[in-house]
């Protein structure tokens, strides 16, 4: 009898009222820490929180092996994605364009986006691009340098909602339905179709897409897609009955997590999970994925993007600038008092890396759509608290191996 009461004691401890598991290591830490996360802790539930952490450990030959920990982590549970669907529009984007092998259609070539309908957006030139012409590569760079969302939409109609939506499907990625832009005003329907689009040089068409309508629907079991007591209407009206996210953007944290490390490591991601990238397209996305607004010249940016302006870890909550010796490659999303950051970490001086990625929901007032969320008192503490506790593990963490990092150091000022 003793020695099954003792056991109890070495699985859960009693701290501050609240019961947690010493066999969970992040709830062990965030407990261990709880002074900066005490509201968080003391109401959980209310909050939403899931936390996805991979301790990454090389071989002799820098190849990784992964351990992974999850707290509180539901496929089913809904959440707003917001900007991090995104990453996999990024990616995606980079991929049908080496699935087309068309000679002359790459990343870097000239587009144009047509309108086939009232509600869709032409688009012909680009003014903070170098040459002052859109492309993908242009708008993949916006998307992750400070989570544009017009750089997204042109991606998204570009794949267009059927191919987004299968081509994860296919990858195992199945806790995904991407259903629309982040553009006001549009239905459901005005999101399923998307515009024609022609890739050129010069006076040569390379490729051109036409006008395309998705006729499936995507349905997943999800728990929480009715939310709060209300709701701001378009005219500015307080509606007092639960919002509805049944129609919104919906990807599960491990879907995300996933992805992110099939982009990072694409080594040791079985083939069918894996993405159609050159190696100059993971550079690519390397780069601008950790990339600070300040240091890119097109687009430029002033100082109101602060360097932490999306790298919530660690330095959410401060608009000081970075440490050099510290990358972050990684997606955030904000919106609808949802925040959440996807996240693979570095520090080439102190050699260590993980993965981080969490999602926390902050509207007291439980109304939604008016602007008030306590994203700076509650979220982005948070979030920079998880990332500064999970960083100091890191750092007292035994390697066998030290990484190479040297795939993820790149030059910022040629852009």
């Amino acid at each position: 009898m003793k020695n099954i009461i003792f056991s109890l004691f070495l699985f859960t401890v009693f701290t501050s009222g609240v019961l947690y598991s010493q066999n969970n290591l992040i709830e062990k830490l965030l407990f261990e820490n709880q002074k900066q996360f005490e509201n968080v802790l003391k109401n959980i539930d209310t909050f939403e929180v899931q936390i996805i952490y991979t301790q990454i450990d090389r071989d002799e030959n820098n190849f990784p092996a992964f351990t992974t920990h999850k707290y509180r982590v539901n496929p089913r549970n809904y959440f707003y994605p917001a900007s991090t669907v995104k990453l996999p529009a990024a990616i995606l984007s980079l991929e049908k364009l080496n699935n087309l092998n068309i000679v002359g259609l790459n990343k870097y070539t000239p587009l144009k986006v047509d309108s086939a309908s009232e509600r869709q957006k032409a688009v012909t030139v680009d003014s903070s691009s170098e040459s002052g012409l859109p492309s993908i590569a242009h708008y993949i760079k916006k998307v992750f340098l400070v989570s544009d969302n017009d750089a997204y939409n042109r991606l998204y109609e570009f794949l267009g909602q059927s191919a987004i939506n299968e081509n994860l499907h296919n990858k195992g990625y199945s806790d995904v339905k991407i259903l629309h832009r982040f553009q006001g005003g549009l239905t459901s329907e005005d999101n399923r179709i998307t515009n024609p689009f022609t890739f050129y040089e010069n006076d040569r068409v390379i490729y051109r897409q036409e006008e395309a309508r998705n006729t499936n629907t995507y349905n997943i079991e999800l728990d929480g897609l009715s939310k709060g007591i209300g709701y701001l209407n378009s005219a500015d009206e307080i509606v007092y009955k639960p919002f509805d996210f049944s129609a919104r953007n919906y990807i599960s944290l491990e879907s995300l997590h996933e992805i992110l490390k099939a982009v990072i490591f694409p080594e040791s991601i079985t083939r069918e999970r894996r993405f159609n990238l050159t190696d100059d397209d993971y550079n690519f996305l390397y780069k601008y994925m950790s990339m600070l607004p300040k240091e890119s010249k097109y687009p430029s940016y002033d100082t109101s993007y602060y360097d932490s302006y999306v790298k919530y870890y660690m330095f959410g909550n401060s608009k000081a600038p970075m440490p050099e010796s510290i990358r972050i490659f990684n997606k955030v999303g904000l919106a609808y008092g949802y925040l959440t950051d996807i996240a693979y970490v570095v520090d080439f001086e102190r050699k260590i890396e993980f993965m981080l990625s969490s999602v926390i929901h902050v509207n007291k007032n439980k109304i939604y759509n008016d602007g008030i969320y306590e994203y700076d008192e509650i979220g982005l503490p948070f979030f920079a608290e998880l990332g500064k506790i999970i960083y100091n593990y890191e750092l007292e963490r035994v390697r066998k191996f030290p990484p190479n990092l040297s795939k993820f150091k790149f030059n910022y000022n040629y852009n």
